[in-house]
């Protein structure tokens, strides 16, 4: 994982100009199939931003942020632009950052109307805290120009359609705001994005300025004069978002390094002073008269990474017995446990590469297992020192 960028996303190219103003040192990165990425710089952070446009809809916005995760391997992708508000809750010129996206075109067409049947994901924990805490703090604004009313930072449901909604009246506006009367904002691509995140592993955050009401005022005059000042605001606190991210990324880091140094220190005064005693310890092992003190360690060989694998099986199938995996998560949990098993085994070139991005994207399906997320860890390294 790259411990200072974050991937930014947006859909117009409004709103990545906005996301744009606020880098500096700003250099093309080309992917291989094409898509073009601007890598630059918060001013006066260490945070690096890796912005892109996906164009409108769910799925190219999915394709688009698979893309980048595999080329970046980011902290977190952030998508960021305009959006219309369902409700009076969030007014105009507000960002909404969502604790949970709806897919809301699932369902079933029966004779009795269409039932509601749509997929769902939740914010990260850790990141959807710390966007509660810069929005207490208040100070993400940084002089982005409002008019004369500071805008608010709401938390709740965003809805993520395939169609741009710009009534309250139709059909569709109105079953919208039957089965999903929780949702502050609709738009069409975080669906797309919280989808390619929950496969990857890498944490997603939507968050959206308000530029209209989607009551069929979009490209009025009143319109365009807001969704500048509702994307200046979304990219404001985005950067924000961005730059505590790795802040705390590399707060994380020092602790580690801090905490490796004295087990290693611990380490060496235990060996030096055990010659000819008895020793006491929890944990470690002892050879001849030295006592090493260590966690778990990763796989040292192709062969050990593909036993470790097998074994990591046999946790999947326990905990799907225990109920903390359902049936659908446990399917795509063994595919991408089967491919990077499958490229430890035949080391080819891109047997890293490729073991590396199925075991994230494992990460991503049992992160709320603690368990087997703490048993994938260190596996994880270790597909990426596949040689």
């Amino acid at each position: 994982m790259s411990k200072d960028l974050v991937v930014i996303l947006t859909a117009l190219n409004l709103e990545y100009e906005a996301v744009r103003q606020k880098l500096s040192d700003l250099v093309v990165h080309r992917h291989e199939r094409g898509t073009r990425f601007e890598v630059g710089t918060v001013p006066g952070t260490s945070c690096r931003v890796a912005l892109g446009l996906t164009n409108k809809g769910n799925h190219s916005a999915a394709v688009i942020a698979e893309r980048a995760i595999q080329e970046f391997s980011p902290v977190a992708v952030l998508f960021v632009g305009v959006a219309g508000a369902l409700w009076d809750t969030a007014r105009l010129g507000d960002v909404v950052m969502a604790t949970h996206v709806y897919a809301y075109h699932g369902g079933t067409s029966e004779d009795d109307g269409l039932k509601a049947r749509p997929r769902v994901w939740e914010a990260a924990h850790g990141i959807s805290q710390l966007g509660s805490h810069l929005a207490r703090m208040n100070d993400w604004l940084d002089g982005t120009p409002g008019n004369g009313r500071a805008p608010q930072v709401r938390f709740g449901a965003i809805a993520a359609g395939e169609v741009v909604q710009n009534s309250t009246i139709s059909a569709e506006a109105q079953w919208i705001r039957q089965h999903y009367n929780d949702a502050l904002a609709i738009e069409m691509e975080a669906a797309g994005v919280a989808q390619a995140g929950h496969l990857n592993g890498a944490p997603v955050a939507i968050i959206r300025g308000i530029s209209d009401r989607a009551d069929g005022t979009k490209s009025s005059a009143k319109d365009r004069n807001w969704q500048p000042r509702a994307a200046a605001n979304a990219a404001a606190f985005a950067t924000r978002l961005a730059v505590e991210l790795v802040g705390e990324q590399e707060q994380t880091a020092m602790s580690a390094a801090d905490k490796d140094h004295g087990v290693d220190s611990l380490k060496g005064h235990v060996s030096n002073s055990a010659h000819n005693s008895t020793v006491g310890i929890m944990a470690g092992s002892v050879k001849g008269s030295s006592v090493y003190v260590n966690a778990d360690s990763k796989p040292t060989s192709p062969a050990d990474l593909v036993a470790e694998l097998d074994g990591l099986r046999e946790h999947l199938m326990r905990q799907r017995a225990e109920g903390a995996l359902d049936d659908d998560t446990y399917r795509e949990a063994l595919a991408e446990l089967g491919y990077a098993r499958r490229a430890a085994r035949e080391r080819t070139p891109d047997s890293s590469k490729v073991a590396t991005m199925a075991l994230k994207r494992l990460r991503g399906l049992i992160a709320d297992v603690p368990e087997l997320v703490a048993k994938l860890a260190p596996l994880v390294v270790a597909a990426g020192d596949l040689s």
